[in-house]
């Protein structure tokens, strides 16, 4: 009875744990900031841990995964167009937090670079 017990409880445990990872991640997921407007940075967190976007110029791509409340991305590749007059902040991201409706993103040093808000 008790290593039925007990099997059990590592199911269950395993499954809420399981279960945080996926809402984390599930908090991340969607569009942020305005990919309608090309001049304005966006992200597209998509489910399978791709992530797209522009930095108001030039085109974001890569990876990322979240570990409790931290995005991390990973491998992002941008184009290199000369973008006069477009603060291309984005470019610098390395992780992120997001609060509700909103992402803080930060650069390698850790610093906040800017916010994005969630599409609609």
């Amino acid at each position: 009875m008790t290593l039925k017990f007990s099997l059990a409880a590592i199911v269950m445990a395993s499954a809420l744990v399981l279960g945080g990872c996926a809402s984390n991640q599930s908090s991340a997921i969607g569009t942020w900031g305005n990919p309608d407007v090309p001049s304005e940075p966006s992200l597209e967190l998509s489910k399978d841990g791709k992530v797209t976007g522009t930095d108001g110029c030039n085109r974001l791509m890569g990876s990322y995964t979240v570990d409790e409340n931290e995005i991390a991305f990973e491998g992002v590749a941008s184009t290199l167009m000369f973008c006069e007059g477009v603060d291309t902040w984005l470019a610098q991201l390395a992780t992120a937090t997001v609060s509700a409706d909103e992402m803080t993103v930060f650069d390698l040093n850790g610093a906040e670079i800017g916010t994005l808000e969630r599409a609609e």
